[in-house]
């Protein structure tokens, strides 16, 4: 056995000892960041703090019967993000090998990003953008 370690036929746990420091910074950074922000910071009461956050919606007391109506633009804003998401997932693996595609590349990534401006200028138009 003592031949095996000496060939270099054995584990080397050495190599993961930057990975190892690198976590334990990662903890000590995250543990001094949450003990510092807890010591050094404002400890004012604010009530609108202290409540309930249920998406720019005023809580009430009481359940609304019949579950009430949740406002529409907050799907459409998360459909958005999606939209974007999936756009910027797309666009990623073409920025990294744009040179190998060529020219077939570059017309379809034309074309979607042409179609996803479709998709943002009818939603524009709509006033699916207006945060009001």
């Amino acid at each position: 056995m003592g031949d095996v370690l000496a060939q270099g036929g054995g584990s080397d746990l050495g190599s993961y000892l930057p990975l190892v420091f690198l976590l334990a910074l990662g903890a000590l950074f995250a543990g001094v960041s949450a003990t510092l922000g807890a010591l050094v910071g404002p400890s004012r009461y604010n009530r609108a703090k202290m409540e309930a956050y249920e998406c720019g919606i005023e809580p009430s007391p009481q359940p609304v019967v019949g579950g009430g109506r949740v406002p529409v633009a907050y799907y459409v804003t998360a459909m958005l993000f999606i939209l974007f998401d999936i756009e910027m997932v797309f666009l990623y693996p073409f920025a990294v090998s744009a040179d190998a595609l060529g020219v077939f590349g570059l017309v379809e990534i034309v074309l979607f990003v042409a179609t996803v401006g479709f998709a943002y200028a009818y939603v524009w138009r709509r006033g699916g953008l207006d945060w009001n």
